[in-house]
């Protein structure tokens, strides 16, 4: 992925507004309000290293706390979006027992927590296989747009393992628990259509519809009020979790927090003058 030099939006940042420049695997954008993240690892099949899952987790935190992040794209070059962690790459060296479960908090399982859980909306544009990592990281997003021949998969019970990185959580709350078994234990690999059809993801076009539908639906997220986005994406995860009272609390305090924003005010404004509200993101 080529990285344009300095004086645009793509140009090295200082530590306070993160560095988008590109790293091993992995190519970075930042176009306007919007952050184009690819997996570049073509020749792998975009499989994921963990150098790679290290600088991932780095960069959405850092676009998570920089003021022009108002939206994410996250996406694979060539003809596949992710299949999964290389497990190849790891060479034959025998691990302490127990170096799986302490590792897997603070690395995969971070990875695919903070693309569910920044308040800066995600956009997964899949292509190709989508497997097992690979396939968390799409389904974690805010919206995943896949190729209506894309393949998604969970490889676990052919390689006579557990499923990680969220599986059993998204899953069945996707798509319900006997359609998870179907994935998850008897491992059947889905279309696009069926996907969509599923309601796993938002939505199944044709492969070449895939990138400019996605971009589309980041620019109208990158366009909104981006505090009232994401606090209301907080609440939809948090909410899954929380007794009803407790989450009424929890809407009151983001209410409070958004209503005190330049962007509800520009949005009352809007209404009062009837015309269409022009977000700044603050």
């Amino acid at each position: 992925m080529s990285h344009d030099g300095p004086g645009d939006d793509t140009a090295t940042l200082g530590s306070a507004a993160g560095d988008y420049t590109d790293r091993t695997g992995l190519g970075l954008r930042l176009d306007g309000p919007v952050l184009h993240i690819t997996i570049d690892r073509p020749e792998r099949r975009n499989a994921l290293t963990d150098g790679m899952i290290d600088d991932l987790i780095e960069v959405l935190e850092a676009a998570n706390e920089d003021e022009r992040v108002r939206a994410i794209v996250l996406t694979g070059t060539g003809n596949d979006f992710c299949t999964g962690f290389d497990l190849g790459g790891r060479g034959g060296a025998k691990l302490r027992t127990g170096a799986t479960q302490r590792r897997l908090p603070t690395h995969a399982h971070r990875l695919v927590s903070l693309v569910a859980t920044i308040q800066v909306p995600v956009v997964a544009a899949v292509r190709g296989f989508a497997a097992g990592i690979g396939l968390h990281l799409a389904l974690a997003a805010d919206f995943c747009v896949v190729a209506d021949d894309a393949r998604l998969w969970e490889p676990f019970v052919a390689r006579g393992f557990t499923p990680d990185s969220g599986a059993t959580w998204l899953l069945p709350r996707l798509i319900g628990v006997a359609r998870a078994k179907q994935m998850l234990l008897l491992g059947d690999e889905i279309d696009g259509v069926t996907a969509e059809r599923w309601g796993l993801v938002a939505r199944s076009v044709s492969a070449p519809e895939v990138a400019a539908t996605a971009d589309a639906l980041a620019g109208r997220l990158a366009s909104g009020p981006t505090v009232a986005l994401g606090l209301t994406k907080t609440l939809l995860h948090e909410g899954q979790n929380a007794s009803f009272d407790a989450h009424l609390a929890r809407e009151a305090l983001a209410l409070e927090l958004s209503s005190r924003s330049d962007d509800f005010k520009a949005g009352m404004r809007a209404l009062a003058e009837k015309r269409a509200p022009d977000f700044t993101g603050r």
